[in-house]
């Protein structure tokens, strides 16, 4: 296992090396992120729906397609000069490239979300104050149970033809349990409501990270092999 993690860390620094000397994924995601959230500020009526009860929905279609960004990347950079193959016939396992891909991208979609959430705070002045650190920790969950599942399905559609468009359609109804139950807990912490609350949408984040992950990192193998 020791040397697993090892060999994937060191694909995913590569990979987040690569991305970050360029910026070219890391500044279109962020400017999309700024441009979305601006948006929907313009084009809420805050006397219509109190902002409090709109903010979760936004925020989280906000990163959810910022996300889409970076997994449809995740193995772009390895079909130049055929590296992918080389990767492939190296003396690492699958599980390694999988784990690699999976931490670089929880890692990009995780800068692109501290960019996003004070972006969030800005427009949408709502009190996140005293419910920050309970935040963070849903975003976590939530994201490594999407990008868990995205960074499969990357693999399974980047050798077709429109892998662009292929990914979000096979992603999104997967992303409908994580989405639902972030939006959930979200919008009662901002509310103000205990955290006994949101109890069961908690399991549920952490249950469809421990499956998913499990489940992805299972099918990794066969899925590239493919």
């Amino acid at each position: 296992m020791g040397e697993v993690l090892r060999h994937a860390w060191v694909i995913a620094r590569k990979d987040l090396v690569l991305e970050f000397r360029s910026r070219t994924a890391f500044v279109s995601a962020a400017v999309f992120t700024a441009l979305v959230l601006t948006v929907f500020n313009f084009g809420r009526d805050p006397t219509a729906v109190a902002t409090v009860d709109l903010a979760p929905s936004i925020l989280w279609v906000t990163f959810t397609f910022a996300a889409m960004l970076a997994l449809n990347r995740a193995f772009q950079l390895e079909l130049e000069n055929e590296a992918l193959d080389g990767l492939l016939v190296a003396p690492i396992s699958r599980t390694s490239l999988y784990w690699a891909k999976l931490i670089a991208n929880c890692v990009f979609v995780g800068v692109v979300e501290c960019v996003g959430l004070p972006l969030f705070v800005l427009f949408f002045d709502v009190p996140v104050g005293g419910v920050l650190a309970p935040l963070i920790g849903v975003i976590a969950l939530a994201t490594v149970g999407f990008v868990a599942v995205g960074t499969l399905f990357s693999a399974m559609v980047i050798r077709t033809r429109f892998a662009e468009l292929m990914l979000p359609v096979l992603l999104l109804p997967f992303l409908i349990p994580p989405l639902i139950g972030a939006v959930q807990v979200t919008a009662r912490l901002l509310g103000g409501r205990p955290l006994s609350e949101v109890t069961g949408w908690l399991r549920l984040l952490a249950a469809y990270d421990i499956v998913f992950l499990t489940l992805a990192t299972l099918l990794f193998p066969t899925t590239v092999n493919e």
